[in-house]
């Protein structure tokens, strides 16, 4: 009986095992590309690419802009649009998206308006935002809303959509209501779909950024980056890029954590 118990438990942990070994070797794998990233970007550098400068240099650059504090602020500016303007696209397109996917009069009415503004880029917006709310933070934030909203409510819209129809008709034949199949059923399908959108509309959240503080900006990541370009520094303009990759690298790793919490009755390879 203990043998069977010892061997019981020992099946039971191994998928843990295995889920540790291929964590274990995807961080092994990602520093491999980081290691390889920077041996070509030295490569290309002391070959004298266009002027590109070296990771030694750009470091350099970084550490100047975070003594004096401008690498914070710009950060700081960035992230705050950035938040705000996809946690407002993403407020929004759930329930829109819900509201196409589980009703058909919503979704006449409304996925017209959706796939028009999907096939305008928001940085065409610009100009109209800024003749509609001026030059403060709105028309800064509104555009990056839009990349993110657009982004997220196809999503959300097609999760609801593809919702196993037997799950639904299963659920109609032991008596559940039209609100329970929806919150017991349909929302957790959906699920995987909302936070794929999510993490879409992230990256086109920071996208949007630098094109959105064109728009009279004083500080921001993009603001730094687009005055650099005037005086041809390079290494700035390698710091707000690597700046922002990071950010929303995290950001990105930030949502796949909820996504895998969220989502782990899911079968994964």
């Amino acid at each position: 009986m203990t043998e069977l118990t010892a061997l019981g438990k020992s099946q039971a942990a191994q998928p843990a095992r295995r889920a540790t070994r291929r964590s274990q070797r995807a961080i092994a794998l990602n520093l491999i590309a980081v290691v390889i990233g920077l041996v070509v970007w030295t490569l290309l550098a002391t070959l004298g690419v266009q002027g590109l400068p070296g990771p030694l240099e750009v470091a350099a650059k970084a550490g100047e802009l975070i003594a004096d504090g401008t690498l914070f602020t710009d950060a700081l500016a960035s992230l705050r649009r950035v938040l705000i303007g996809f946690l407002l696209g993403t407020l929004l397109a759930i329930p829109v998206g819900f509201l196409m996917g589980w009703y058909a009069t919503a979704r006449g009415l409304l996925e017209p308006y959706v796939q028009f503004f999907r096939t305008i880029p928001p940085l065409a917006i610009i100009p109209l935002a800024i003749v509609l709310m001026g030059i403060d933070e709105r028309p800064k934030i509104f555009v990056i809303f839009l990349a993110a909203f657009l982004s997220s409510v196809v999503s959300t819209f097609q999760g609801v959509v593809d919702v196993d129809r037997t799950l639904i008709n299963a659920a109609r034949v032991l008596g559940a209501s039209d609100r329970t199949i929806f919150l017991k059923v349909v929302v957790p399908a959906s699920t995987p779909f909302i936070l794929v959108g999510m993490r879409v509309g992230l990256g086109s959240a920071w996208g949007t950024l630098v094109a959105a503080e064109l728009i009279a900006a004083q500080e921001g990541l993009g603001f730094r980056m687009q005055q650099a370009q005037l005086y041809y520094d390079l290494s700035t303009i390698f710091v707000g890029l690597i700046t922002i990759g990071v950010l929303g690298l995290l950001m990105d790793r930030l949502l796949l954590l909820a996504e895998r919490h969220l989502t782990d009755w899911q079968e994964r390879r």
